[in-house]
């Protein structure tokens, strides 16, 4: 297996600093990364895949969603090569973010037809209620009717499918039973076993107070009842609440058959790594924006190298960290520069105009960050690119 090449770096730009100064940066020595997975993995793992926007589209960003279908498709091929699964139609595509139900659908089906041209391709894809309006919600039974319709919707299109959290659901839901009945009647009706998402308030605040409680350890006792009494019907969990503990805690509670998936992009090194008593594997919004190095660090983890394993995956930590900084439900606008910068897209636009989501200062970061882990696959484009950016920004090179 090759290892990853470290070339010096001669390139430098101009970059803000919080004092308002402006610094002359040189990037690090790069790290080049497999392309294509080389060797096996020992662990599940998806990448949440973001949608490329069509900057073209004569639309509204603030009222419609145009995707670039052709480079949306191309980029999951690049996850696939990785050896990644990709987590279709969630919250790092902008689900409920700029990307509404029907096109999230569009989206599901093209992802779901890449996926068996390649001859079964991982991809599970998010169901969930998205297409009820909040205020339209009136009772219980209307949260499970919408989970039905795009439960059938994703099934239909032969997809295998990630149970995604409901604002409807948030608001109706006041106890323990409330959310049994609604998960235990939708789970009862699926083909395949699912992959239940638990979405923390820091990723949209329309979420809080989930599984009917405000008490965090009340909420572990409630979805772990659910999951485990239905554990026949579900792959595994991912938690987004970007706490390890509780993650650990959940993990050594679930039904041996149920799988721990990590959402933690704050501490997913340690997590998937693992202890005596487990590990996690992975669905993170993080692997899009580290595909190459997340592969082949899964890689060496896989070959019993675990130093090789955090030595790749354990500079990336930062970079994530200040991604998904609060407010965390901005964090697809550094997921959308990242392939940005490394030739995804030729275009620094986004579903819903989010692109203006995040600070120059906050994107000036983000590149030190990426450098300093080996994340920039090409430095001249990258460099080229963040100076396009800056400067409409009122930063010269």
């Amino acid at each position: 297996m090759n290892k990853p090449v470290m070339p010096v770096s001669s390139y430098q730009l101009k970059l803000p600093k919080a004092d308002r100064s402006i610094e002359t940066y040189r990037l690090a020595a790069s790290r080049t990364f497999p392309q294509k997975l080389e060797g096996t993995l020992n662990r599940v793992a998806f990448s949440a895949a973001h949608v490329v926007a069509d900057p073209l589209a004569d639309v509204d960003p603030w009222l419609n969603a145009a995707v670039d279908w052709d480079r949306t498709i191309a980029f999951r091929e690049h996850i696939w090569d990785l050896g990644l699964g990709v987590a279709e139609a969630m919250d790092t595509a902008q689900r409920g973010m700029g990307l509404d139900w029907p096109t999230s659908l569009e989206l599901i089906q093209r992802s779901v037809r890449a996926a068996k041209a390649r001859g079964g391709a991982l991809v599970f894809s998010g169901a969930g209620t998205d297409h009820l309006a909040v205020e339209d919600a009136r009772t219980i039974d209307d949260v499970i009717r919408a989970y039905e319709e795009q439960i059938a919707a994703v099934e239909k299109a032969g997809g295998r499918i990630i149970l995604m959290a409901s604002r409807a659901l948030a608001k109706l839901g006041r106890s323990a039973d409330d959310y049994a009945k609604v998960y235990n009647r939708v789970l009862s009706q699926v083909r395949e076993p699912v992959i239940i998402h638990w979405l923390g308030d820091m990723f949209d605040p329309a979420l809080a107070n989930y599984w009917g409680t405000k008490s965090l350890d009340t909420a572990m006792d409630i979805a772990v009842g659910i999951i485990n009494g239905n554990a026949s019907k579900v792959d595994g969990v991912k938690v987004s609440l970007l706490d390890k503990q509780r993650e650990i805690d959940m993990r050594r509670r679930l039904d041996p058959k149920v799988k721990m998936y990590t959402g933690d992009d704050f501490n997913y090194a340690e997590l998937i790594a693992g202890d005596d008593k487990g590990f996690s594997h992975a669905l993170l919004g993080i692997f899009d924006a580290i595909a190459p190095a997340a592969s082949y660090a899964l890689s060496r983890l896989s070959a019993g190298d675990q130093a090789g394993f955090h030595d790749v995956l354990g500079p990336t930590v930062p970079l994530s960290r200040h991604i998904f900084k609060a407010p965390t439900r901005f964090y697809k606008t550094g997921i959308v520069f990242m392939a940005y910068l490394n030739g995804h897209q030729d275009h620094f636009t986004m579903v819903g105009g989010q692109e203006s989501t995040r600070s120059t200062l906050h994107l000036a970061e983000l590149f030190r960050l990426a450098d300093q882990a080996g994340l920039l696959s090409n430095p001249e484009l990258a460099t080229r690119r963040i100076k396009a950016v800056l400067s409409l920004r009122g930063i010269e090179a």
